[in-house]
């Protein structure tokens, strides 16, 4: 299974009006003018509206958490691809930059939801460095806040929702703690998805590069960001 991110209007994501990184590919290839703004747009749009009152309400006003992005159906969105295997990487390089007493695998575990260094970060009184990457979220939210707390998303589902502007900051600090990698060096690490071979380091990079640049783009437009899978 395939794992994208979108940074976008969350109308324009349920309405379908996006393209993932290979639909685009596929589109440039052979364009059929599939893309189409959903008839039921305009309920989805209240939908989202809806959505994002009721989560207010359910956060009790609290002032940290802003609900005020613009949901334009038509505003900009981005798009990437760091896959489970650079996600799922990403995620264990974080838990254990926290855990160096542990042994990092080389490889990416079939089961990395259940590593160990991974179940101490989510542990009940550790207070993680890296917790909107660590604490399974699937949401982040374009508002500067510390927690990462579940809720519903807009299709009802319990989700854990985190803030794209921490994350983004997170992100800056695991870099700065552990690869210290230069802006370019960033840029290089996101241009080719590594062989299924990689180890988990280069795999690692390149989840990083592709989430770091989504986070950056989230904060920079204040929109929120999402897991797609």
């Amino acid at each position: 299974m395939a794992l994208d991110v979108y940074v976008g209007p969350l109308a324009r994501y349920y309405a379908g009006d996006w393209e993932s990184v290979s639909e685009s590919a596929d589109r440039e290839r052979a364009p059929s003018g599939r893309l189409r703004r959903s008839a039921e747009a305009g309920r989805i749009l209240q939908s989202v509206l809806g959505w994002r009152q009721d989560l207010a309400a359910a956060l009790g006003g609290d002032p940290t958490v802003l609900l005020d992005w613009n949901e334009r159906l038509d505003g900009p969105y981005f798009t990437g691809r760091p896959g489970w295997d650079g996600f799922g990487s990403l995620v264990l390089w974080a838990a254990y930059a926290e855990h160096p007493a542990l042994v990092l695998p080389t490889s990416l575990p079939e089961e990395w939801d259940n590593d160990p260094a991974l179940v101490r970060c989510n542990a009940d009184g550790f207070r993680s460095r890296y917790s909107h990457l660590v604490h399974n979220v699937e949401l982040w939210l374009p508002s500067a806040f510390a927690i990462t707390f579940e809720g519903e998303d807009v299709d009802r589902r319990r989700v854990v929702i985190g803030s794209a502007a921490t994350l983004a900051r997170q992100l800056v600090d695991l870099n700065s703690a552990t690869w210290k990698g230069s802006d370019a060096e960033l840029a290089m690490w996101g241009r080719r998805q590594p062989s299924p071979n990689a180890t988990l380091e280069l795999r690692a990079r390149y989840g990083f590069a592709v989430m770091a640049r989504l986070a950056r783009r989230a904060v920079e437009y204040h929109l929120p960001m999402k897991l797609d899978f």
